[in-house]
């Protein structure tokens, strides 16, 4: 038998030079911050699996999605192990009314520097940090 990962996406959305961000309010990942996202739906593109997941954690519509990096993670707490390949995108924030749901219990709009004070989930300080690098080089 041949074991897959889950597939899942999450987005980078960087607005007037900050992330935003949703605190996870369930297990594995439970109370830390990261990018909003979560599992592709069957038949579901990577594309539209963002938008979906970044509407239901965030209620924020995305300008452009683009893909930036695949990831393979293991998250595990004491009660749950889960596998999967992340699939990082880029996004613009359209707009929207911002608040938490589906599994987050907090979102935010943060600079990298209040990024580094909280609890993270991997990769996301780093990917924002180079997101911000290149944004600030570029001029926007």
């Amino acid at each position: 038998m041949t074991y897959r990962p889950l597939s899942a996406v999450s987005a980078a959305i960087f607005h007037d030079g900050r992330f935003l961000l949703v605190r996870r309010g369930r297990t594995p990942a439970k109370g830390l911050y990261a990018f909003p996202g979560g599992r592709v739906e069957q038949g579901e593109s990577l594309a539209d699996a963002v938008r979906r997941e970044v509407m239901e954690e965030t209620g924020a519509t995305l300008a452009g999605v683009d893909h930036l990096v695949d990831l393979d993670i293991v998250a595990e707490d004491d009660t749950d192990r889960v596998e999967f390949v992340l699939s990082v995108h880029i996004a613009g924030f359209a707009g929207g009314d911002i608040a938490p749901g589906d599994d987050a219990d907090a979102v935010a709009w943060l600079t990298v520097d209040e990024m580094a004070r909280l609890p993270l989930a991997g990769s996301v300080l780093e990917i924002a940090r180079q997101i911000a690098e290149e944004q600030a080089s570029c001029g926007s």
